[in-house]
């Protein structure tokens, strides 16, 4: 979780504000941000209430809070994929560093809700079939934001780009970092360097 959260750190400064910025300057990027996260800490305050609060934790109990984890993937998983489909838009190819973010930010959820919802007594056929339809959707939030965004005013996919990462933030504030931490103690803020330094790196080589 700490590796994947510095990896999200990066690739939300780099790939994201810093691009909207560059699209639609500072009001573009703030109202963004902004809305990003307001949206984020409202809809992730009621999948916590329904018992999804710990998703990313892979050593809790999870029962029959697991599907509320993957739903708690879904709302995780759309800006990050939109994110990713709004990179394919000026023709460069999809960018390596917010790809190894998303992926690494996952992969504690997938094993958490998944091993929690066989502790509950769902079949294997259950629980595969629910990711798949996470992994489905995240997809055509990918899709979506490379195809209806293309020509787009400028001003607008700055402002999206700004509620990914806002959203994106806000996630890593209330979800990973602190379970990270819970769960690995002060080590976690060196492996969240190491991730963050990758990122770095690899956004710089694209």
């Amino acid at each position: 979780m700490a590796f994947g959260a510095g990896v999200l750190l990066s690739s939300v400064a780099f790939e994201l504000m810093e691009e909207a910025y560059r699209r639609g300057g500072f009001d573009a990027a703030a109202i963004g941000l902004l809305a990003g996260a307001a949206v984020f800490f409202f809809a992730d305050r009621e999948v916590n209430r329904r018992g999804g609060e710990r998703r990313k934790n892979m050593g809790d109990q999870q029962g029959d809070s697991a599907t509320s984890i993957a739903i708690g993937a879904l709302l995780d998983g759309i800006p990050e994929s939109a994110a990713i489909g709004i990179t394919l838009i000026e023709g460069t190819g999809v960018s390596a560093a917010l790809v190894a973010a998303v992926f690494l930010s996952n992969i504690p959820e997938g094993l958490s809700s998944a091993s929690g919802m066989k502790q509950a007594g769902r079949s294997t056929g259950h629980v595969l079939v629910l990711w798949t339809a996470v992994a489905a959707a995240s997809a055509i939030a990918a899709l979506l934001g490379y195809l209806f965004l293309a020509g787009a005013p400028e001003d607008l996919i700055a402002g999206i780009q700004a509620f990914a990462a806002g959203a994106i933030l806000t996630m890593l504030a209330s979800t990973m970092m602190p379970e990270a931490y819970e769960e690995g103690g002060g080590v976690v803020g060196i492996v969240t360097s190491m991730g963050f330094l990758l990122a770095f790196v690899l956004s710089r080589l694209e």
